[in-house]
C-alpha cells in the first residue's frame, strides 16, 4: 500500500463531497438533533438525573458517538457498494497506477474522516446549547477519527461479502441498531442484566460513548482503558477490510 496513492482516493472523495455537503451535512445533522431534543427534552421531563447529571447533558456526548459512528458506517457500506458496483467508480480508478490496497485504505481513511466531521459537527452543537462542561471536549476529535476507521473497517468488510444492496439491512438492523440502543448512550449499561452488560463492554460503541462523555465532562485517566480497547481492536480488524475486497474486486 502506498499512502500518498491512498490519499489521492481520498481526495477524489473529498471533492465530491463538496459539491453535495450541504444536502448530506442537513441530513447527518438533523436526526441527532431530533434525537437529542425528543429524547433529552421529552423523556428528559421525567429522568431528571442520571450519575447526578440532567439527562439531556447525559446523552449529548453519546449522540456525539452514534453520530460519528453511523457516518463511517453508511459511508464505508451503502457508500462503498454503490461505488464499486453501480457507479464503476472503483473500475477506473484502478486503471490508474492506484492499485487494491490503495484503493481500499482511501476509502477507510475517508470513512473515518466523515466520522470525525460529522461527530465535530455535533460537538459544536451541544457546546452551544450548554451541554459540555469542559473544554476537554476537543479531545474527542482525534478519538473520532480512531473509532471512525474501525466502524469503517467492519462496514467495508460487510460490503466485501454482500451478494446485493438490499443486504445492508440485515447489517444495520441486526448489528448498527443494537449498537446505538445498548451502548450506555440512553441509560447506563449496568442497569442491564449481567451478561448483557458483559457483551455490551466489548462493543466498539460502548467505549467510544464512555470516551465522549468523560471528555465532555472534564475527565481523562478513567476512559485510557477504553482509548487503548479501540486502538487494539481497530489494529485487529485493519488486514481483512483488504482481503476480503481483494478477494471481491480479483475473479
Amino acid at each position: 500500500m502506498r499512502i500518498k496513492r491512498a490519499l489521492r482516493v481520498w481526495q477524489r472523495h473529498l471533492k465530491v463531497y463538496t459539491k453535495l455537503y450541504k444536502s448530506s451535512i442537513a441530513l447527518n445533522f438533523v436526526e441527532p438533533v431530533l434525537y437529542l431534543a425528543a429524547l433529552g427534552l421529552g423523556l428528559g421531563a421525567y429522568v431528571k438525573e442520571i450519575d447526578g447529571v440532567p439527562y439531556i447533558n447525559y446523552i449529548a456526548p453519546g449522540i456525539i458517538a452514534s453520530s460519528a459512528m453511523f457516518a463511517a458506517a453508511y459511508e464505508c457500506s451503502y457508500g462503498t457498494f454503490v461505488r464499486m458496483t453501480f457507479q464503476k467508480t472503483f473500475d477506473a480508478i484502478l486503471a490508474t497506477p492506484v492499485n487494491i490496497d490503495d484503493l481500499v485504505a482511501g476509502e477507510l481513511i475517508w470513512g473515518a474522516t466523515k466520522s470525525m466531521l460529522y461527530g465535530s459537527i455535533i460537538i459544536v452543537v451541544i457546546s452551544l446549547f450548554g451541554l459540555v462542561a469542559s473544554p476537554l471536549v476537543v479531545l474527542i476529535i482525534p478519538v473520532l477519527f480512531v473509532s471512525g476507521l474501525l466502524f469503517s473497517e467492519v462496514s467495508m468488510m460487510f460490503a466485501a461479502i454482500v451478494p446485493g444492496i438490499d443486504s445492508f439491512n440485515y447489517f444495520f438492523t441486526l448489528f448498527m441498531t443494537p449498537l446505538f440502543l445498548f451502548s450506555g448512550i440512553f441509560f447506563p449499561v449496568q442497569t442491564l442484566p449481567p451478561l448483557v452488560a458483559q457483551i455490551a463492554w466489548f462493543t466498539p460503541l460502548f467505549h467510544v460513548v464512555n470516551i465522549c462523555r468523560a471528555f465532555a465532562s472534564g475527565t481523562v485517566l478513567p476512559v485510557l482503558v477504553d482509548i487503548a480497547w479501540l486502538f487494539v481492536v481497530m489494529l485487529f480488524l485493519a488486514p481483512y477490510p483488504f482481503r476480503l475486497m481483494r478477494r471481491r474486486l480479483i475473479k
